[in-house]
């Protein structure tokens, strides 16, 4: 299990933080497809947006720092926008454009509402808990999403695992304590 108490955004500042970039890639690649397709983007439009998203990300993260007056996901938001209009602009140009009311429609997009705060950050914990599964042992796991997840209460939740009570809150407090720790400066 990683331990490290660094937030994913400050290890991603770091010179070949190879395993910083493999996290932040598994966590946001889904969300961006998610909002590629709230752009009117789908199946190989979708993948290539994202794809030019990482890429600008590689170059722009470095230097970014995060202000904590603003969203992290607002800015990200912004950047999908921006490098869906430039791949229109791009596609126009080229004469291979598809409908003219695409950039209209991205006017209206730019509204950070648009990518609700409350899904944004229940996007994020679930897809941090589906990559977190893996470090822990099963019955830890168990015992933290019954208990959490489920609402089980511990005194419940022990016997059926053939834990005590108090190794149940324990795990769950392992689980609790590398999810802050995954999340550490991505959410708002």
């Amino acid at each position: 299990m990683e331990t490290t108490s660094l937030s994913l955004l400050v290890r991603l500042r770091q010179p070949r933080e190879q395993a910083a970039w493999e996290r932040f890639v598994q966590l946001y690649s889904p969300l961006l497809t998610a909002w590629a397709h709230k752009l009117g983007q789908f199946g190989p439009e979708a993948d290539d947006l994202v794809q030019d998203v990482f890429t600008l990300l590689v170059r722009k993260l470095p230097e970014f720092r995060h202000d904590p007056d603003k969203r992290f996901r607002a800015w990200l938001w912004t950047v999908t926008a921006n490098k869906c209009r430039e791949r229109h602009r791009r596609r126009q140009a080229n004469g291979t454009g598809g409908e003219d009311n695409v950039l209209a429609e991205l006017a209206v997009a730019d509204d950070t509402t648009a990518v609700d705060e409350a899904e944004y950050r229940d996007y994020l914990v679930q897809r941090a808990l589906q990559l977190m599964q893996s470090e822990f042992r099963p019955e830890t796991w168990k015992a933290f999403w019954e208990c959490t997840v489920n609402g089980r209460p511990a005194a419940e939740v022990a016997p059926e695992l053939g834990l005590s009570e108090n190794a149940v809150y324990l795990a769950k407090g392992r689980v609790l304590r590398r999810l802050r720790q995954e999340l550490d400066g991505l959410l708002d």
